[in-house]
């Protein structure tokens, strides 16, 4: 999946928790929390394929955070995306009254 995938899974996403608790900010809390964790598990798993020797027990817990397995701006833009949409969309909404 690319961006754009994202972010429309995150949008749809949002729109359906909107319309089920009347809370845009919670459905795009929710929409950002689900592709940053995606992002960051992908990130451990790069982490111990490149530095842990395949054992998830070797990685410290900033393992994911190490900015050596964040090398291309797809990997930051899989979160950037829907966490900067979802928060514009329901700061929008939230001025729309």
């Amino acid at each position: 999946m690319g961006m754009f995938e994202h972010l429309a899974i995150a949008v749809v996403l949002q729109f359906a928790i909107a319309r089920l608790t009347r809370s845009w900010w919670l459905g795009a809390g929710i929409a950002s929390a689900y592709f940053v964790g995606r992002e960051i598990a992908q990130a451990e798993y790069r982490w111990i394929e490149l530095y842990g020797g395949g054992l998830r027990a070797d990685m410290p817990w900033w393992g994911p955070f190490d900015l050596r397995v964040w090398t291309t701006a797809d990997q930051w833009l899989d979160w950037i995306g829907p966490v900067a949409a979802t928060n514009l969309i329901a700061w929008v909404m939230h001025r729309r009254g």
